[in-house]
């Protein structure tokens, strides 16, 4: 896949569990908001896709809840069971 470009940041996908990328559904959510981030996390839940962002371990903002060392407790404690999910990472050059 080529790389991902969402409001002029450039991502690559670095994991796609059960086929749960969706570029489309990921435009539909992707707001400013996400632009800090490092990593965004997108899971399915009904049939629509929710988005987590999460910092590497350097990053000053990074905290237990957003670190992106902690996202499978994430998708243990808060996603559905086996869900689909993808993770992109912003590529820095």
């Amino acid at each position: 896949m080529q790389g991902i470009i969402l409001d002029d940041y450039k991502y690559k996908l670095i994991v796609n569990y059960r086929d749960g990328f969706d570029l489309e559904a990921l435009k539909e959510k992707y707001t400013e908001y996400f632009y800090p981030y490092d990593y965004i996390l997108g899971d399915w839940s009904y049939g629509k896709v929710r988005l987590k962002g999460f910092y590497k371990p350097e990053n000053k903002n990074c905290t237990d809840i957003n670190n992106y060392k902690n996202y499978e407790t994430y998708l243990k404690d808060n996603c559905a069971y086996e869900c689909r999910h993808f993770i992109i990472e912003k590529v820095i050059e």
